[in-house]
């Protein structure tokens, strides 16, 4: 049976990579003292949609009814919760969540219904917080060999350009501009045109020198002598938007060899508290990882002697190995072994008991090498 569309299952060494990111996602996170947590899937539809009801984002929520036909949702982020859970916290606050999301859009390239997002947030924050979530991050695609360039740019700066341009709808027209790395120039002239902001096309076009006029321009600046001091470089984008208009300061992309966004974010109000914080789901990361993820697996082969296989297993196991016994004919199990990528197989049977040795054969090489079972340890194995 086939699973709905954009909802996929993951198996073996697929699953292995994405466990692989997921932790190396939060062993980072906590080093730089986020603390984790967690929330439900399921929320009241209000409070999914919370105020930004025009957002792509929101309109593509999953909308569901419980029993007593209360209108319900399932979340599409995490961000919209820390509403709840910032409340009455120590400031800053910075927290870590990773699990599933859900976007009930049209399912393109890369793009799934449900994905796995790992979210970081400081609720109090300041720009030096901001350089400290890129740093973050920058470590997480470091450790996954992702080469990676971060993109800056600022919302109130956008709104003093919009506003000296004296354009009226300046929501749509920040929509609009932050579509010039999916569209054609063309094509968001005539959108912009549509609402009489062609004009600003042009100055977007400008050098960075050009706005350094601006008075947000600052926050740009400090973030980018912040983002120094860890060794960072942020590039100044100034067509960058993001589609949620819930962003009130600096806003940032981070971009690889695939043509989407890898992790966004952004600086926001949480009941009016300065906060920031970047987000990037695991299935984005797997399509640019180049990390190679080998668990190295044993099998025993049980060949009459089940109890003598399980104790060996056991011992194994103590030494930090992934075992498992297989109890039949030898020749399936190294068929089985092949099919699962297990590389190491070892024979028990009555000869190996007696003379308390193993064979341990190398599945890649078929080289076989003899241990003893009282002297077995990591490094011989």
């Amino acid at each position: 049976m086939e699973s709905v569309k954009g909802f996929k299952d993951k198996l073996g060494k697929e699953a292995e990579k994405a466990a692989f990111i997921r932790e190396v996602a939060r062993q980072t996170f906590e080093k730089y003292n986020f603390i984790e947590v967690e929330t439900p899937v399921v929320e009241y539809e209000e409070f999914v949609k919370g105020e930004n009801q025009n957002d792509e984002a929101v309109s593509d929520i999953f909308r569901l009814q419980d029993r007593g036909k209360r209108n319900l949702a399932l979340r599409y982020e995490f961000t919209f919760q820390l509403k709840r859970i910032a409340q009455n916290q120590k400031l800053p606050f910075k927290r870590f969540q990773i699990g599933p999301v859900f976007r009930d859009e049209p399912v393109a390239g890369n793009r799934l219904r449900q994905f796995t997002q790992c979210d970081i947030d400081v609720v109090g924050a300041t720009i030096k917080d901001e350089a400290e979530i890129l740093a973050t991050v920058k470590d997480i695609l470091d450790a996954l060999k992702i080469d990676a360039t971060i993109y800056v740019n600022n919302r109130k700066l956008l709104n003093e350009i919009l506003d000296e341009a004296k354009i009226k709808n300046k929501e749509e027209a920040i929509r609009e501009i932050d579509k010039l790395d999916k569209l054609t120039e063309k094509e968001v002239f005539e959108n912009l045109k549509k609402i009489g902001a062609e004009k600003i096309l042009e100055i977007f076009k400008k050098p960075e020198s050009f706005f350094k006029k601006y008075k947000s321009y600052y926050e740009i600046k400090e973030l980018k002598n912040d983002a120094k001091l860890y060794g960072i470089e942020v590039n100044f984008s100034p067509t960058l938007a993001r589609g949620l208009s819930y962003y009130t300061g600096n806003v940032f992309e981070i971009k690889s060899k695939i043509k989407e966004t890898i992790c966004a974010g952004g600086t926001y109000l949480i009941d009016g508290i300065t906060s920031s914080g970047i987000s990037f789901s695991i299935e984005r990361l797997m399509v640019v990882t180049n990390v190679l993820i080998d668990i190295e697996k044993i099998l025993i082969v049980s060949i009459n002697e089940d109890k003598k296989a399980v104790e060996l297993s056991k011992k194994i196991r103590k030494l930090g190995k992934n075992v498992s016994v297989y109890f039949g004919k030898p020749s399936r199990a190294l068929e089985y072994a092949n099919s699962y990528g297990i590389k190491k197989v070892i024979f028990v049977g009555k000869e190996e008991i007696q003379k308390k040795k193993i064979k341990v054969r190398n599945m890649l090489t078929g080289k076989e090498v003899i241990l003893t079972i009282e002297r077995i340890d990591k490094k011989k194995l």
